[in-house]
């Protein structure tokens, strides 16, 4: 008689964001574009940022039935089952790099941030006050924002940024 049970741990870093590089190849399970691997080629007036891809580990533990239940006659138990359990973990995805377009330092000014902030409320994600600062409430509103669009992340992707009306979208991208 065996039961597994799946889980799926994960973890995450961040870090800061870097001069630029050429559009992402891949793209994420959302609608937030990323690559993988080292850090893009810089190219002018793009700003790359990274966080980390958690490694997904599933943990199986399986019961195996060693000696089955014993009764007697009348039906009494007289000895339960004995069962051996083992556990084992699997990694189904390693941890790595990822790499997105972000807004470059500059632009994020208090005005900016703001305006994120603004943004953010707008779609339920932010309820503290407006201070035009990337703090935690910030930071934790938008990670829940780009979560749902499949990166985890508190540092703002380009992408996120103009679907908040925050930065330029190319004509030809609409």
């Amino acid at each position: 008689m065996g039961r597994t049970i799946q889980l799926a741990l994960t973890a995450l870093a961040l870090a800061g964001c870097i001069g630029g590089a050429p559009q992402p190849q891949g793209t994420g399970p959302g609608a937030i574009g990323w690559t993988t691997g080292a850090a893009p080629q810089p190219k002018p007036g793009e700003c790359w940022a990274t966080a980390v891809s958690p490694a997904i580990i599933e943990t199986v533990t399986e019961q195996t039935l060693l000696t089955p239940e014993q009764r007697d006659g009348s039906g009494a138990l007289i000895a339960p089952a004995r069962y051996s359990t083992t556990v084992r973990q699997n990694i189904l995805r390693e941890r790595g790099d990822i790499w997105f377009r972000a807004p470059c330092p500059e632009v994020q000014t208090p005005d900016f941030l703001a305006s994120l902030q603004r943004a953010l409320k707008a779609r339920g994600y932010y309820t503290a006050p407006l201070t035009g600062t990337m703090d935690p409430a910030t930071g934790s509103a938008l990670r829940r924002f780009q979560a749902a669009r499949g990166l985890d992340s508190a540092v703002l992707s380009l992408e996120a940024a103009q679907e908040l009306g925050l930065s330029v979208v190319a004509l030809k991208d609409l």
